[in-house]
């Protein structure tokens, strides 16, 4: 099919954006760390059943070692740390700037491409970073916090921020190691999800949480609706997407498609959120992705 990455590109930003706004609400209901531990394990069993359906088995079995060696990691970086550090981003800046913040993504991954793998950085590209992150330090510094919120939060936040974006690039470079050839994004996807759930579970068990994880959500049942909605359109449907998209499309293309979350979350935030949205945020914001699209377009 003509166009599917595409299409695929800018269905990634769409799920994406939607995600960001559902964790942001169960973050703040039952904190940002039990929000990732639940929606990974939902992710990872809505996965098996899609597996199961189109393939009949689980998890690609078949799959060479250094496939699952790639996959996994990236799972580890991208989905356990990354997000990690996104819902923690979330919490503290709301949808809009947290999803802001994770557009230096791309960048940083075109920087790791360069460094590690040899690609070249035109002085045009050089000028889309710099654009990139004019805008995004642009919205930052516009950034006002409430008043009875604590000092440094917005610093914090910040920060979370900018290692969810390099957490998901690391990510992003690690699975096109182990995506070469022909093979399914829900696939891949499923060995991602395996190794982020028994690592991110594994370091709940040593640090005691566990349990605690699992009373948090029974204390609020109405979280897990969104929570499952939540997974299902991130995790499962957006990060199988972006794969797709990257199987099928130019990398630049596809990059930029998947880099306008903040441009759809900005109106959402503004009405449902109630966010107050000043001229620079917007200025900001469509600065920065104008600045990826260079990047990427060059």
């Amino acid at each position: 099919m003509k166009l599917i990455g595409e299409i695929a590109g800018l269905a990634t930003s769409f799920f994406f954006a939607m995600t960001a706004l559902i964790f942001t609400k169960t973050g703040r209901m039952i904190g940002s760390q039990v929000t990732n531990r639940m929606r990974l394990l939902f992710a990872l069993i809505y996965l098996v059943v899609i597996n199961l359906i189109l393939f009949r088995e689980p998890f690609p079995f078949s799959a060479g070692s250094s496939r699952w060696m790639w996959l996994s990691l990236s799972g580890v970086i991208g989905l356990s740390l990354g997000d990690a550090f996104l819902f923690q981003a979330l919490v503290s800046l709301g949808p809009r700037l947290g999803s802001l913040l994770l557009s230096l993504a791309p960048i940083f991954g075109s920087i790791i491409a360069w460094v590690f793998f040899g690609e070249t950085l035109t002085p045009l590209q050089i000028t889309g970073i710099v654009l990139a992150l004019a805008g995004i330090g642009w919205v930052v510094m516009s950034h006002e916090e409430p008043a009875d919120t604590p000092h440094g939060h917005t610093r914090r936040g910040v920060i979370f921020g900018v290692l969810a974006g390099l957490g998901q690039a690391i990510g992003f470079v690690l699975s096109k190691q182990g995506m070469t050839g022909d093979f399914s994004p829900f696939q891949a996807n499923a060995i991602r999800m395996l190794a982020a759930v028994i690592f991110i579970w594994i370091g709940a068990v040593f640090q005691r949480q566990a349990g605690e994880t699992i009373t948090e959500v029974r204390k609020q049942p109405q979280v897990i609706g969104l929570l499952a909605l939540g997974a299902l359109i991130g995790p499962v449907l957006g990060v199988s997407a972006s794969l797709l998209a990257v199987q099928h499309a130019e990398v630049g293309v596809a990059s930029t498609l998947m880099a306008l979350p903040p441009v759809i979350v900005l109106p959402i935030s503004y009405f449902v959120f109630k966010e107050k949205v000043g001229w620079q945020a917007i200025a900001g914001t469509l600065l920065a992705i104008a600045g990826v699209a260079v990047l990427f377009l060059a």
